[in-house]
């Protein structure tokens, strides 16, 4: 068989002559009929005729419309010659529509049923061909202007056997459970019949229900979750206040940065980061400051806050629930109605916020050595309850109502606080910017107005006048067992960079006025989190004063953020930025080893 390219099958043979010019075979001269073939008029002549009448007849319509829109006539009252005219308008678009539809599709079917494809031509028609070409002999050839080579020199073309590709289906993940018990558990799940998230309350074993998960998932999806540690961790340790549904944890490396001197106490601070050079970064901050006499750090605040959104019939009414829990003579029965809710929550304030007949109320208490959400909330919740006696037409829309406002950015927390509010600052001497930093005091005051402040305000930045706040906040927050989520305002910071001392010395700072940070609950009583939090001394709640130890977090992660702005500030201004993250952000393994 041949491959050959073909316009159309011929049917039967043709016999040409040696001299004879080739005429096209008579099944090619026939045109396909088409639906304008009917016209009784040529068909330029219909189309000019058609497309006269449809312009005319617009012309004659938009200007009867345009008369009626100044005499303020309705254009639904048709008159005779109007409708004359669309009768007219709409034959002409049925035509235009019609006959070059229909002519369309007709020249489409017709080129689909022409065989003009690549395909192997049967036996019978190379049989033809070949008779042809004998019948011309070397005439036609030398008509072509080409010789035709001996049947022992010509070449016929290979075409190689194309390899059929089969689809491969992978095969589903199956691991064997250790008991038929487990096996059948498995089956359940994979088959719906027992949900996931049940495992936990029907098994009694938390970690039994973590691998039973974990292989219905990877039979469901046929993905491999091998990578992902399942052994090693205490799964009793979150069911009920860490993570539901669990089928493995994350493993992310902690290191550590300092000492850190801090209020003249060392600090050795863990930071969990997958980001290379972060920690030595902050380690030569740390360096840097211990080398200069220390940092200071000052807590300015201390109180979580809550804003439910409440509303009213009117305005007038939102507006007088504003003035009662305003009037400092309602203060304290709204305190011993918020404190029942624990004996570390405090309420310290209340604000309020109208957007017409809508209240927001933004409570601010004490909570301890706990971040305080929850605290906050119940608190919240007796007010309200409280207030439905005497308001009794007063709404609750929501207990959060977003102007407290939690893992956000918001100025409200920018300029008010929320959580921990804390500045620190050191002096560090020229001799140590110069050997330890490798650059100048003027650099770094110059680099630090242009880049954390002008660079801030024209990128329209809130919270965020510094050089890499949340990298070190994050960081902390990870290893401690804080809630990642409150990075966003806990990381709000202004770094301040000024010349002292003549212009010798550097003066550094940074105020944060957002710091959400607790030493209990949430995450923090898992035994890693906890293990970090002990290696700062801060584990727990303090026995000695209420909310001490969440103070002192928040104080030293001021404090680290503090070297961490030294220390990246530094390598812009001398230029060493790329090249630091060159060495120590890049694997040197060599990755197709590890891969096979």
């Amino acid at each position: 068989m041949d491959v050959r390219r073909r316009e159309a099958k011929i049917t039967q043979s043709v016999k040409f002559s040696a001299g004879e010019p080739m005429k096209p075979h008579k099944q090619h001269q026939n045109l396909h009929p088409k639906a304008s073939d009917a016209l009784p008029l040529p068909l330029y002549l219909t189309n000019g005729l058609f497309f006269t009448m449809f312009f005319s007849v617009m012309y004659f319509l938009l200007t009867r419309w345009r008369e009626k829109i100044r005499n303020s006539t309705p254009l639904h009252v048709v008159t005779l010659s109007e409708l004359a005219a669309l009768i007219s308008l709409l034959a002409s678009i049925i035509y235009l529509l019609g006959f070059f539809g229909i002519d369309f599709v007709q020249s489409v079917i017709y080129r689909s049923n022409e065989e003009d494809v690549w395909d192997v031509e049967e036996e019978d028609d190379e049989k033809f061909i070949i008779e042809e070409d004998s019948r011309l002999g070397a005439s036609a050839a030398t008509t072509l202007g080409c010789a035709v080579p001996p049947p022992s020199l010509q070449v016929v073309p290979m075409v190689p056997p194309q390899p059929t590709k089969v689809p491969v289906k992978p095969a589903p993940l199956i691991t064997p459970q250790s008991t038929e018990e487990d096996e059948q558990i498995v089956k359940s799940v994979v088959e719906g019949k027992t949900p996931s998230y049940s495992l936990e309350s029907k098994l009694g074993d938390c970690k039994r229900a973590a691998s039973i998960r974990r292989e219905a998932l990877q039979r469901i999806t046929g993905k491999s979750l091998e990578g992902l540690p399942l052994e090693g961790f205490d799964y009793e340790s979150i069911l009920g206040q860490c993570c539901e549904m669990p089928v493995g944890y994350v493993q992310i490396p902690v290191g550590v940065v300092g000492p850190l001197l801090l209020n003249g106490t060392e600090y050795t601070v863990p930071m969990a980061t997958t980001e290379g050079c972060l920690v030595a970064s902050t380690n030569r901050g740390c360096k840097a400051i211990y080398a200069s006499g220390g940092a200071i750090g000052t807590l300015l605040k201390d109180g979580m806050t809550r804003a439910p959104v409440v509303r009213f019939d009117t305005a007038k009414r939102a507006a007088e629930l504003k003035f009662f829990l305003e009037n400092p003579l309602n203060y304290d029965t709204l305190s011993v109605v918020f404190n029942k809710s624990s004996r570390f929550g405090r309420l310290q304030s209340i604000q309020c916020a109208m957007a017409g007949k809508n209240l927001y109320i933004r409570f601010t208490c004490s909570t301890g050595d706990a971040m305080g959400m929850n605290m906050v909330s119940k608190g919240v919740q007796n007010v309200l309850d409280y207030l439905g006696n005497d308001f009794p037409d007063m709404d609750v829309i929501g207990i959060s109502g977003n102007f407290c406002s939690d893992k956000k950015p918001a100025a409200v927390n920018w300029i008010e606080g929320r959580g921990k509010s804390v500045v620190c600052e050191a002096i560090i001497k020229e001799e140590i910017v110069k050997k330890v930093l490798k650059t100048s005091v003027a650099s770094l005051v110059e680099l630090n107005m242009l880049k954390n402040l002008a660079g801030s305000a024209i990128a329209g930045s809130l919270g965020g006048f510094n050089a890499h706040a949340s990298n070190i906040v994050s960081a902390v927050f990870l290893a401690t067992g804080q809630d990642p989520a409150q990075n966003i305002e806990s990381s709000h910071c202004i770094t301040m960079m000024e010349a002292v001392n003549d212009g010798k010395d550097l003066h550094i700072s940074v105020t944060m006025p957002s710091i959400e940070v607790g030493t209990v609950g949430g995450g923090t009583q898992l035994a890693s989190q906890s293990a970090c939090l002990n290696l700062l001394g801060v584990k727990g709640a303090s026995k000695e004063l209420a909310g001490s130890n969440a103070r002192l977090l928040a104080t030293i992660v001021a404090g680290s953020v503090l070297a961490g702005e030294l220390s990246l500030m530094s390598a812009i201004a001398a230029g060493q930025l790329v090249k630091s993250h060159m060495k120590y952000n890049r694997s040197s393994k060599d990755v197709t080893k590890i891969s096979s």
